[in-house]
């Protein structure tokens, strides 16, 4: 806004009144000093806004900041409220899982013991069965059964019974009977662990020649075969022999394990080793 300019008109008058001249001067620079005044005024005028809205956005600069500081204060207590408690139902599922596992470890335990009963209850039934006539008072004096009998010797899941008799001694076929009379059979030697068996619990006796007849001959089309009607599998032969016709297997005492087969005539008389399923299936 420009500057109004007011004109006065000075008149100089006589010396003869000094005093009013300085009275017109006055009120010249009294005027002007009234302008400046208003000037200034006005300049405050259009100030004073701008003062006030930089107090309101620095007032709400303050209030923004106090919500933002109270909202992190209010999420950290949350965020902290809620790692608590997820800590806490952590380390519940923690422990649920490990009392979970424990019960999961003892029901595996407890179905591996119950399938094993029930493997040797399978087993003991199918054991019976094989009798005509179970011998109770034999197998189970006093109502606790034994996997083999009085005399017979377990060895893996059978029962043997090496006969030892000094001077009875049996042809292949008679030892063969006595066997099946004792519900079993003469011996089939499935692997080497049963042959070194076999050979530890033998002896030799009257002379080189003699021997344990086994359940094993060729009378069947001249083939080896076991008493069971299975074929012959491995073979722990006496090496140089002599073959008859009509063969049958005896296993010499004090032997090699491994080479401790010697053939013979059926019409020999030997001792005999039986064998048969044990009762009692080991574990």
């Amino acid at each position: 806004m420009e500057e109004e300019l007011n004109y006065v008109m000075v008149t100089f008058k006589s010396r003869e009144k000094p005093n009013d001249l300085e009275v017109i001067y006055d009120e010249v620079r009294t005027e002007n000093q009234a302008l400046d005044t208003q000037t200034v005024i006005q300049e405050n005028k259009k100030k004073a806004p701008l003062y006030t809205q930089l107090h309101l956005v620095a007032a709400g600069l303050g209030i923004i900041c106090v919500i933002l500081v109270s909202v992190v204060i209010a999420l950290s207590i949350h965020l902290k409220t809620v790692t608590s408690e997820w800590e806490r139902q952590n380390t519940g599922l923690t422990a649920q899982n490990l009392q979970l596992w424990k019960e999961k470890t003892d029901l595996e335990r407890q179905t591996e013991e119950l399938t094993r009963e029930k493997d040797g209850l399978n087993w003991t039934i199918t054991a019976i069965l094989e009798y005509d006539n179970f011998p109770v008072n034999t197998h189970c004096p006093k109502k606790v059964c034994k996997p083999c009998l009085d005399n017979w010797i377990l060895f893996q899941s059978n029962c043997y019974l090496f006969m030892n008799p000094k001077y009875t001694w049996k042809t292949w076929q008679k030892s063969r009977e006595d066997c099946r009379q004792q519900n079993s059979d003469l011996v089939v030697i499935e692997s080497q662990e049963e042959q070194e068996f076999i050979s530890n619990h033998t002896e030799d006796y009257d002379d080189a020649n003699h021997g344990y007849w086994i359940g094993l001959n060729n009378n069947v089309k001249e083939t080896w075969m076991w008493v069971d009607g299975s074929n012959i599998t491995v073979t722990y032969w006496k090496p140089d022999q002599y073959s008859y016709r009509l063969t049958c297997v005896l296993s010499l005492g004090r032997a090699d394990p491994l080479a401790s087969w010697r053939k013979s005539s059926c019409e020999m008389k030997n001792r005999w080793i039986c064998e048969t399923r044990a009762l009692i299936k080991p574990d």
